[in-house]
């Protein structure tokens, strides 16, 4: 745990927690009275159709966006009225896997991963260099690309890049990871192999985890709860397991399409 992150851990407490959260662009509203909480330790993923407002709700975790209205809390500290400069401290506690992965392009993958580490350097934490090569290679190791560190991003495919982030991402200890769209823009096989790091981390790790994403498939495989938005309100909160359960007709909609969109095509 990195200090400052939370001065007194409380277990009963939502480590990330939404009130009636407003927030609108040009006068259209995104999103609209969004309540919902995450427990620490829990994965709760953001699901619903592009351009309803989960990226958004991701980006007000961080502090990048404040509400119109409402209230956002991380680790028990109201973030919707922090000055940028405490938000520095936020962001040392929860960090990001954005859909581009986020990589420097002119360091190596070993170098993107120790970057966090050599940050903690900078700041006054005591690593020294053999400690820093170490950690790197466990934590390529732990997304499966223990043998990449020498190669630069660019001769990574797409997937690749995103296990490389998320690799960077733990490398600074963070309490909480954010994925946006972990499995946007890949195939159908590195889209279950990211699902399956994302699900061995969870279990290895225990870190309060938010995913975004628009895969049902990826939501059961991954999500203690779901927070399902419509038009940018929360439609349904509450365990993946009841969510075909909803009476809402547009999440009975997204998931009747999504299952004719991964059934297997038939001969004849």
């Amino acid at each position: 745990m990195i200090r400052g992150c939370d001065e007194k851990e409380d277990s009963g407490r939502p480590y990330i927690q939404f009130q009636n959260v407003y927030k609108s662009f040009d006068e259209l509203p995104v999103l609209v009275d969004v309540s919902f909480e995450v427990m620490r330790g829990e994965m709760v993923v953001v699901l619903g159709r592009s351009g309803v407002g989960k990226s958004v709700t991701l980006k007000h975790i961080l502090g990048f966006l404040q509400p119109d209205a409402g209230r956002v809390f991380v680790s028990g500290r109201e973030v919707s009225a922090m000055a940028e400069e405490e938000l520095f401290a936020v962001r040392r506690c929860v960090t990001m896997v954005f859909q581009s992965g986020a990589l420097f392009d002119s360091l190596t993958v070993g170098e993107n991963v120790a970057y966090p580490l050599r940050e903690r350097v900078a700041h006054g934490e005591r690593l020294v260099e053999d400690a820093i090569q170490t950690r790197v290679g466990e934590l390529l190791s732990l997304v499966d690309l223990q043998e990449v560190g020498g190669l630069m991003p660019s001769d990574l495919s797409t997937g690749m890049k995103r296990a490389v982030a998320i690799a960077r991402s733990l490398a600074a200890e963070p309490e909480a990871i954010l994925y946006d769209e972990p499995t946007t823009m890949v195939d159908p096989l590195m889209a279950q192999l990211i699902g399956d790091l994302i699900l061995k981390l969870k279990r290895q790790t225990g870190l309060t985890s938010v995913v975004v994403t628009h895969d049902v498939k990826l939501a059961r495989k991954l999500a203690d709860r779901v927070v399902f938005l419509v038009d940018g309100r929360v439609a349904y909160f509450g365990p993946m397991s009841q969510l075909d359960d909803s009476d809402e007709q547009v999440i009975q909609d997204f998931i009747r399409l999504d299952e004719v969109s991964i059934m297997p095509e038939t001969s004849g």
